[in-house]
């Protein structure tokens, strides 16, 4: 039995994570809709064209502002 496809939307590409790989790849930070959902803040590998993407992570506001705090005590 094959997965249901999600649908997606970029609703704001907040800016480049790292530079892509040999292969093309970049780890991005989005603002992504799923299937029509209120957009969530997302860190995810994705192709150049964006027409593929890679595992991610999908946070919350509250969980990307803790992100936030924890990088800034490094």
């Amino acid at each position: 039995m094959a997965g249901k496809e999600l649908e997606f939307t970029i609703a704001k590409h907040i800016g480049d994570l790292s530079e892509p790989s040999d292969k093309g790849w970049k780890k991005e930070l989005n603002l992504i809709s799923w299937n029509g959902a209120s957009p969530k803040y997302d860190i995810r590998d994705w192709s150049e064209d964006h027409s593929k993407m890679g595992k991610g992570a999908t946070l919350t506001e509250e969980q990307l502002k803790k992100l936030g705090e924890l990088i800034a005590t490094i």
